[in-house]
């Protein structure tokens, strides 16, 4: 009788603790949308001076959707979504310099507005932090480089542009 019982409240016991871990997702089909299969990216237009930084963007966004997601890149027509970004600044400046004003260390800023939507032209990415009718996300990535020790502006550009790429796809997860 006492072997059952506590059997019985073992048995309740596990219910209880498998249904409190019901909620949760395994894996990374569940940490993205399962109403899109497709996505359009297209040129990142670039409103700086540098007009291959857009292009160096695009191809670096698409490889990393193509690396951590499930979504498979489209052409507009057939597409479930389209991401949409705009290069809107890229600038240098000089954090600190030598004693002859040689710069020591320079800082290069890129900065990137993105918006997400599906078909029916409504945003896909949520946040709290957007305003309510807002479906347009500012990022910028800054990167320091030493000339004096052979980084040039662009390994430093091309750092950024990898890790602009990383945030951007962060911001397709699901939130919790």
């Amino acid at each position: 009788m006492i072997r059952q019982l506590g059997w019985i409240l073992g048995c309740l016991a596990i219910t209880f603790v498998l249904q409190g871990c019901a909620g949760y997702k395994i894996g990374t089909r569940n940490m993205y949308r399962n109403n899109v299969r497709t996505i359009h990216v297209p040129i990142i237009k670039s409103d700086s001076f540098r007009p291959e930084l857009g292009v160096m963007l695009t191809e670096a966004v698409q490889k990393e959707i193509e690396r951590r997601t499930p979504y498979k890149l489209s052409n507009a027509e057939t597409a479930d979504s389209t991401l949409t970004c705009r290069l809107t600044a890229d600038s240098k400046r000089v954090v600190s310099e030598t004693n002859t004003d040689e710069p020591r260390l320079v800082q290069s800023v890129i900065t990137v507005e993105l918006s997400w939507l599906d078909r029916r032209r409504l945003p896909l990415i949520e946040t709290r932090f957007l305003p309510p009718g807002e479906t347009t996300f500012y990022f910028a990535e800054n990167v320091d480089f030493v000339p004096e020790a052979g980084q040039s502006i662009s390994t430093a550009n091309l750092r950024a542009i990898e890790r602009l790429a990383n945030h951007i796809v962060d911001q397709m997860e699901m939130r919790w």
